[in-house]
């Protein structure tokens, strides 16, 4: 059976608080394919906020990406709850843990793992370890040569490896809580092992399971020539 990786953005299940309804729906999306599925959940504005706090106290970086963490494990855990028995009893923090775990359960969901490293890497890892050549980022409607908010910004429909580093390169700023496309590790270890990366907005559903499925959405698709994908969309 296939596996698609999901890189679920902390913002779209935490503006502040874990949102029980956006949890609800995003398991109804996820249960409603057949696919097996490892999946990522980040730490959205509750995570910067508690983490900015912990900076403001004096204390590192290393600490306030630790309590980042601490908030996106709770958000996997709320999402897991939803998914039912098929996502198993456990958050993983252990990536071999979490591929020998998805030969028994149909979802595997981790938060973050260690400090400096974002849960979008996390993901990619993750995909690596359990064998997916698919990875899904419902955090961003698709991937801009700028930030959207400004007129003559371009939205790219197909990207290479190369050019997502590219961008990766200006907008990483490895910082707990802080936004970006794609981190620079993260495009560069989907570049390594050739995963086809996905960015779609989560709350469209029918581009949510048309990217799970590798077809035709209204995001950027990483990693495939455009014919290609194309070809897979008919």
């Amino acid at each position: 059976m296939e596996i698609v990786v999901l890189s679920i953005g902390g913002s779209l299940i935490n503006d502040g608080k874990p949102s029980e309804k956006m949890a609800e729906y995003l398991a109804g999306l996820i249960k409603s394919s057949t696919k097996k599925m490892g999946i990522v959940v980040g730490g959205g504005k509750e995570a910067r906020i508690k983490s900015n706090l912990v900076l403001q106290k004096g204390l590192s970086q290393f600490y306030a990406d630790l309590e980042a963490i601490k908030i996106t494990k709770k958000n996997a855990n709320l999402l897991r709850r939803k998914l039912g028995k098929e996502a198993g009893k456990e958050i993983f923090s252990d990536f071999l843990k979490a591929a020998k775990a998805i030969k028994k359960q149909k979802y595997v969901l981790m938060g973050g793992t260690i400090p400096g490293i974002t849960t979008d890497t996390d993901a990619v890892l993750l995909a690596e370890a359990i064998g997916a050549k698919r990875l899904v980022n419902v955090s961003k409607s698709a991937i801009y040569s700028k930030d959207p908010m400004y007129k003559d910004a371009i939205k790219y429909d197909y990207l290479d490896f190369e050019q997502l580093i590219e961008l990766a390169l200006k907008y990483d700023q490895r910082k707990a809580g802080t936004n970006f496309i794609f981190d620079l590790l993260a495009s560069k270890l989907i570049a390594r092992s050739k995963i086809e990366t996905h960015f779609i907005d989560g709350r469209n559903p029918s581009d949510f399971i048309n990217a799970i499925d590798g077809k035709k959405h209204n995001g950027t698709v990483v990693g495939a020539s455009k014919k290609n994908s194309e070809d897979e969309k008919k």
